[in-house]
């Protein structure tokens, strides 16, 4: 079996586990917490405060209601996802960062989906706050999207500064 093929497994492994542990930890909020119910974690920094997201990312469009919405977003989310599978798969070999990074995105956002499809809106939880301030709630996939788009700009940065140092020698 080529390296290749490995490293497309374990990608394949890391979207799985993603999607799973995702999804856990989403049915354990859904069973024991109402929306807008909170438990504090943290006094003054973190609680874990269910919020149900009808929107897209960091609530936008959340509270707009028209006809279809879950079917409209779902649908534009597995577009979305379908072309980040397309992009991801033609990518050249040497860009692992961007390929891991893109792992964590598409395990992310098929977990969103996957909310958006079942519940017709995604299950938000972490609530990041300081006094009055609250960080837009977030979860598991949400984390992971992150992680996923921080790894690919970290791929871009250095990449602009390999073919900095390659122009300069």
């Amino acid at each position: 079996m080529s390296v290749g093929t490995v490293a497309r497994r374990l990608r394949l492994w890391l979207v799985a586990t993603i999607v799973v542990a995702d999804q856990i930890v989403k049915v354990l909020i859904d069973g024991r917490l109402p929306e807008f119910g909170s438990i504090v974690v943290i006094p003054g920094l973190l609680n874990l405060t269910r919020v149900h997201n009808t929107g897209i990312a960091y609530g936008v469009f959340d509270g707009m209601d028209f006809p279809g919405q879950s079917v409209v977003l779902a649908l534009l989310a597995l577009g979305a996802l379908i072309g980040l599978a397309v992009y991801a798969a033609a990518l050249d070999d040497d860009q692992r960062l961007t390929r891991l990074g893109l792992s964590f995105v598409i395990g992310g956002a098929a977990g969103n989906l996957i909310d958006r499809v079942r519940l017709g809106y995604v299950l938000d939880f972490v609530d990041v706050y300081r006094g009055d301030w609250h960080f837009w709630a977030f979860n598991v996939a949400d984390a992971a999207i992150t992680a996923g788009v921080t790894l690919m700009v970290l791929d871009l940065l250095l990449g602009m500064r390999r073919a900095r140092v390659s122009r300069a020698v």
